[in-house]
C-alpha cells in the first residue's frame, strides 16, 4: 500500500453504528447558566483541591464524609484500567495512603476466588490447590505490601511462589513457560510512579486481565473489606503463610538469552554473539538490571559505563520511565561518552523500553513504533501494525511505504493489544502492537507487553545487520521517518471529588464531541467512528464481539483551516490513572498546535463555563504564549 500524499490518507468508516449513536449526555450541559441554580452538579458541592481533607465528621458535606460506602467507594477507584494502583506510602501532598495492606490482602484474596472459579467455569481439572506466582518491583512499601497479598493468597487457599524482585512480562511468562505453568501470577508495582504509589497487576495463561475484570475483583474486595471489618464475615486466623521462593528471573533471563543464540546463529561465535559489541542500559533503579548481568553480559556484550542498576525503591536518580528527558539524556550522554552501539532505557518493572542509537538519537513513541514496524514488516510483509490514536501521521506514512497497514486505535495498551488479538482471530495478520508509551507486544510473543522483549528484537536486527557489512547502526532503519513540525500535550485536572471525577470526565469529553458534531467548531471533524481509525474502515464496529472494555471516553478530531487546509489533530480523552484529562495535539505548520489550543479555549472552554469544575490553566497557559 502506497504512502499517500494527502496528510490524512485514512478514510471515515461509513458503516460504523457508533456514528449514529445518540449522545450520552443531554446537549449542551456545560452551557453557560445565569442561574447558578441550574449547574449541572449541586450548588452545595464543594470545590475540590489537592490539599482538601476528606475526613471529617458530624454535619459535614455528604461529598467529604468519611462512611462505610466511601471506603467501598474508595477500595474501588483504586482500580486504574486493568490494574490496582494507589498510595502506599505517606508524603503526596493532598493524597492519603490509600492502598493499606488490609485493602491489598482483600484484593489478593479475591483475585484468587476469581482464578478459581475462571478454572472452574473453563472446565480445567481441578489438581489440589491454585498455584499463583508473585513478584514485585523495588519500591519500598513493597515488603509490607507483600505479606498482606501472601495473607489474602493463603486465606484463599492457594499456593504461593515468591519470585521477589520481577519484572512484569516475568510474572506471565512464569505462566506459560513449562517448567513453572502456573494458574496465575500477580505483579506488585506502579511503573513509573513515585516512590510513595503501588500497585498491583494480574495474569492467567491468557494473559493480563481486562478492565471489567478487574472492576469485578476491586468490587468483590470492597465488599470483603467492609464485611471483614464490622466483624460479620472472615473472623477466623490468618492460615500459615509459608511461601516457596523461586529463582524464576534465572530461568527467564536463560529464555531470553536462547532467543538471542538462536536466531542470531552466529558463524564464529554462537554462545557469544554480542561480543564486540558495546550497550548501555539505564535500568533507573528498577528492576530491570538483570538484563545487563544476566543476559548481555553472559552473550559477551561490553556494558561498562550502564546506568543505575541497583534496585533503590525510593528511584532516587530519575523517573524510571523511558519517555521521561532526563532518563533518556543520560542514557544519550553515556552511549556518546563510551562510544556504544546502543543504549537501553527500562521503565520500573520492564514491560515498556526505548533506545539509543550510536549517534545518541533517542528513539521512543513513534521512533520506536517505527523501529519496530520496519524489523517486524521484514520478516512478515503486509501484516497490520496496531498503534493508539495519538501516533502522527507520519508513522502511518512510514508504515505503509514498507507495504504495512495501521490501525489506530485506543489509547490504553491493553486496548491496543486486545485489538491486534482480535484482528487476528478476524483473520487479519497483525504482528506488531505498540502504544506510543513504549508499550510493545508480538504475536510471537504471546502478545505479551515486554520491554525486554522488545529489545531482544532490536538487538538481534543490529547484530544481524553487522554480520552483513553494514556499520550504519539501528537508527538508519527510521531515517525516513519524519516528525511533526509541532506537537504538545497538556492536562486538565478534575476539580470534583474523586468519586464524582469519572463522570465528570465523561462528561467533558462527550460534550466536546457533540459541539464537533453539531459544527460549533469550525474546522474540526472527527477521525472515523472517534474511538477507531483503521486503514481499511472500522473493523471493530463490523464485529458483534468487542476487543475493548470502553474504560475511558476519548476522541481524535481532524484540524483545518483556511489557510493551511487539513494541518492537524487533537485528542482528548479521560485518564484511567488520574483525575484528568489528557489533551494532546500535532500539527504540520508551525503555530498550529497553539491556534488548536485556542479554538479549544474560546470556542469550547469559555462557552462552557468549565472553570468551577475543571482545571484549564494549561490550555489558557498554552493557547497565550505557545
Amino acid at each position: 500500500m502506497a504512502a499517500s500524499s494527502t496528510l490524512y490518507p485514512i478514510p471515515r468508516c461509513s458503516t460504523c453504528s457508533r456514528n449514529n449513536a445518540p449522545p450520552i449526555f443531554p446537549a449542551n450541559p456545560f452551557k453557560r447558566f445565569s442561574n447558578l441554580q441550574d449547574r449541572p452538579f449541586p450548588l452545595h458541592a464543594p470545590r475540590f483541591s489537592a490539599g482538601a481533607s476528606q475526613a471529617v465528621s458530624g454535619g459535614a458535606d455528604p461529598w467529604t464524609s468519611v462512611s462505610a460506602d466511601e471506603e467501598e467507594d474508595s477500595i474501588r477507584r483504586l482500580q486504574n484500567g486493568t490494574d490496582v494502583r494507589g498510595v502506599a506510602l505517606e508524603g503526596e501532598k493532598g493524597r492519603s495512603v490509600d492502598l493499606t495492606p488490609r485493602v491489598a490482602e482483600a484484593i489478593a484474596e479475591c483475585f484468587a476466588e476469581w482464578v478459581r472459579e475462571s478454572l472452574r467455569r473453563e472446565g480445567t481439572p481441578e489438581k489440589g490447590k491454585v498455584r499463583i506466582s508473585f513478584g514485585r518491583d523495588p519500591r519500598v512499601s513493597g515488603p509490607r505490601l507483600s505479606t498482606a497479598v501472601f495473607a489474602g493468597l493463603a486465606r484463599a487457599g492457594c499456593i504461593v511462589f515468591d519470585m521477589g524482585l520481577a519484572t512484569t512480562p516475568a510474572c506471565f511468562m512464569s505462566t506459560v513457560m513449562p517448567q513453572f505453568a502456573y494458574d496465575a501470577s500477580i505483579m506488585m508495582t506502579a511503573s513509573h510512579l513515585p516512590y510513595t504509589r503501588n500497585g498491583l497487576k494480574f495474569f492467567t495463561k491468557k494473559g493480563g486481565l481486562n478492565a471489567s475484570e478487574v472492576e469485578e475483583i476491586c468490587d468483590r474486595a470492597a465488599r470483603k473489606y467492609t464485611a471483614k471489618k464490622m466483624g460479620i464475615q472472615y473472623g477466623g486466623s490468618v492460615p500459615s503463610l509459608t511461601t516457596n521462593k523461586v529463582d524464576f528471573m534465572s530461568a527467564y533471563a536463560e529464555h531470553l538469552r536462547t532467543i538471542i543464540k538462536e536466531r542470531i546463529n552466529h558463524p564464529t561465535h554462537y554462545d557469544t554473539p554480542l561480543q564486540g559489541f558495546k550497550i548501555i542500559v539505564n535500568a533507573g533503579n528498577g528492576s530491570g538490571g538483570f538484563f545487563t548481568w544476566n543476559v548481555l553480559d553472559k552473550l559477551g556484550a561490553d556494558t561498562f559505563g550502564s546506568l543505575h542498576l541497583e534496585p533503590d525503591g525510593m528511584f532516587p536518580n530519575h523517573i524510571p520511565n523511558p519517555e521521561d528527558a532526563t532518563a533518556m539524556s543520560l542514557t544519550r550522554a553515556a552511549v556518546l561518552r563510551n562510544e556504544a552501539d546502543l543504549g537501553i532505557v527500562f521503565d520500573t518493572d520492564v514491560d515498556r523500553s526505548g533506545v539509543v542509537d550510536s549517534s545518541g538519537t533517542a528513539i521512543n513513541g513513534d521512533r520506536l513504533i517505527a523501529l519496530m514496524s520496519s524489523i517486524v514488516l521484514k520478516e512478515h510483509p503486509g501484516t497490520t501494525v496496531v498503534t493508539d490514536a495519538r501516533a502522527s501521521v507520519a508513522l502511518t506514512e512510514f508504515i505503509a511505504a514498507r507495504g504495512g497497514h495501521h490501525c489506530l486505535y485506543r489509547v490504553g495498551y491493553r486496548n491496543v493489544i486486545n485489538k491486534g488479538v482480535q484482528l487476528n482471530k478476524d483473520g487479519v495478520e497483525t504482528h506488531l502492537m505498540m502504544e506510543t508509551t513504549g508499550h510493545g507486544a508480538l504475536k510471537e510473543n504471546y502478545f505479551l507487553d515486554d520491554g525486554a522483549y522488545m529489545v531482544v528484537k532490536i538487538i538481534i536486527e543490529m547484530v544481524r545487520m553487522k554480520l552483513i557489512g553494514s556499520d550504519e547502526g539501528i537508527g538508519s532503519l527510521i531515517r525516513e521517518l519524519k516528525d511533526p513540525v509541532e506537537s504538545a500535550e497538556l492536562r486538565m485536572n478534575i476539580l470534583t471529588p474523586p468519586k464524582h471525577a469519572k463522570e465528570m470526565g465523561v462528561r467533558v469529553v462527550e460534550t466536546l464531541k457533540q459541539y464537533i458534531e453539531e459544527g460549533q467548531l469550525q474546522g474540526w471533524h472527527l477521525d472515523a467512528c472517534g474511538d477507531c481509525w483503521v486503514s481499511d474502515g472500522c473493523l471493530i464496529d463490523l464485529n458483534d464481539d468487542s476487543a475493548v472494555d470502553i474504560d475511558a471516553r476519548m476522541y481524535r478530531v481532524r484540524v483545518s483551516d483556511e489557510v493551511h487546509g487539513q494541518h492537524g489533530w487533537i485528542h482528548i480523552r479521560q485518564s484511567v490513572h488520574n483525575p484528568n484529562i489528557a489533551v494532546n495535539m500535532q500539527s504540520s505548520v508551525v503555530g498550529g498546535c497553539q491556534a488548536i489550543a485556542r479554538v479549544l479555549r474560546d470556542k469550547f472552554l469559555l462557552v462552557c463555563g468549565l472553570e468551577e469544575f475543571v482545571d484549564t490553566s494549561q490550555i489558557y497557559k498554552y493557547a497565550s504564549s505557545g
